[in-house]
């Protein structure tokens, strides 16, 4: 069956189809037959109980500089009666524009198919959800005051400090053990951002790779481990790391087989985890995941192909 699939991202111009995880699922969903359509999250309306968006029908091809072609002019499309699955796949910041819009997806709700799930992704932002699975986690303190950040690391020693809502490695600072810069660090947070932020300990096996490990519909899917680059703490693609082949070790085997059935109950069908040493659970990507580009290009697998298995299986369910 043919699915109608509207995918709000941000402009195709801007991607790199080398490695970015949305050109991949709109490449798979076409090679099934799909009918594409791109929007901008800020076309979002709603007018009389109707969800609709300014779109235009796109085809899609891996050829860099021409990868993408639209067929026709950008019209506005009832998100019920001209589509049958959304694509939520615009990159964070998750900030209230991100939350307004999954809110407004929310009430498509037993008529078309969001993935993924509007409501479960405003409920599981990444370094929050991780919190229902502390026992997996290092050591972890989400807090603002000063006295809490140096009382943790006095404690710990060097720590890493990170906003909430961050992404892509942006604005994770070390602070080594003698606590050279942990006071400005933390005042810089406080300015910067309105709610609390996170502080863990260093883990010096992070220079051994932060694992990317993908669940689709709760069920592994494959993994990469990426390594930082050369001068580098930071481990993601974005900042300079480099991926590798890996496997899971019986530790991170044990955290997928925690979650998943919860992943699964909240229509969080394409979700990224991070796990630093083979142990560490560190972060659960639920927004714009990514990665299974290079997890296919080191495992030949198809990670598309198995996502778009779980979202025509949801469709046919509803």
């Amino acid at each position: 069956m043919s699915l109608r699939v509207a995918v709000q991202m941000d402009p195709l111009e801007s991607i790199n189809i080398a490695g970015d995880s949305s050109f991949a699922l709109m490449l798979a969903a076409q090679a099934r037959g799909h009918r594409l359509w791109h929007y901008d999250v800020r076309s979002l309306a709603w007018e009389n109980g109707r969800i609709t968006a300014w779109a235009r029908p796109v085809r899609v091809q891996r050829v860099e500089g021409q990868h993408f072609g639209f067929e026709g002019d950008e019209a506005r499309i009832d998100l019920v009666s001209d589509i049958d699955v959304v694509l939520m796949r615009q990159d964070p910041p998750f900030d209230l524009g991100y939350i307004s819009a999954a809110l407004l997806l929310d009430r498509l709700k037993g008529e078309t198919l969001v993935v993924n799930d509007p409501r479960s992704v405003i409920n599981a932002p990444e370094k929050m959800f991780v919190l229902d699975y502390a026992r997996f986690m290092p050591p972890t303190l989400v807090a603002r005051r000063i006295e809490d950040v140096r009382g943790f690391q006095q404690q710990h020693g060097a720590v890493v400090m990170k906003p909430l809502h961050g992404n892509g490695g942006k604005a994770i600072f070390k602070v080594e053990a003698d606590g050279t810069n942990l006071s400005a660090i933390t005042e810089l947070f406080g300015q910067v951002w309105p709610e609390p932020f996170m502080v863990q300990p260093f883990l010096p096996e992070v220079a051994e790779g932060d694992k990317r490990i993908v669940l689709v519909d709760g069920e592994f899917a494959g993994a990469i481990n990426r390594k930082p680059g050369e001068g580098e703490f930071r481990s993601n693609l974005a900042q300079g790391g480099y991926a590798e082949a890996a496997e899971l070790t019986a530790r991170e085997e044990e955290i997928c087989a925690a979650m998943g059935p919860e992943l699964k109950r909240r229509g969080l069908v394409f979700v990224g985890i991070d796990v630093i040493g083979g142990r560490w659970l560190t972060e659960i990507n639920v927004t714009s995941p990514t990665g299974i580009v290079a997890i296919d290009k080191f495992n030949g697998t198809d990670t598309a192909a198995l996502i778009w298995d779980a979202i025509e299986r949801r469709h046919a369910a509803m």
